[in-house]
């Protein structure tokens, strides 16, 4: 049950991080997944670096989302050169 709580909280914090990112971001529902699984991971390492989460602590709803942004801003710029 862990894996599809994965991917369904992926595609919401996803979804979420490009509707916030303005411009048009092309991925089909897979990567926007994968995009939201990878904003999660980053949001847990940022904030246990910080001391918001301490380990094994799952990393918040807002925290994954803003790092789906982060991964979204950084791919963009990637694509762009």
């Amino acid at each position: 049950m862990g894996i599809i709580t994965t991917i369904i909280v992926g595609a919401i914090v996803g979804a979420l991080a490009r509707w916030l990112m303005p411009g048009e971001q092309k991925m089909g529902w897979i990567m926007t997944i994968v995009l939201g699984i990878a904003g999660s991971i980053v949001a847990g390492f940022v904030g246990k670096g910080v001391g918001w989460y301490q380990p094994g602590e799952p990393a918040g709803w807002i925290a994954s989302v803003l790092g789906a942004v982060l991964v979204l801003f950084v791919v963009g710029k990637l694509r762009a050169k």
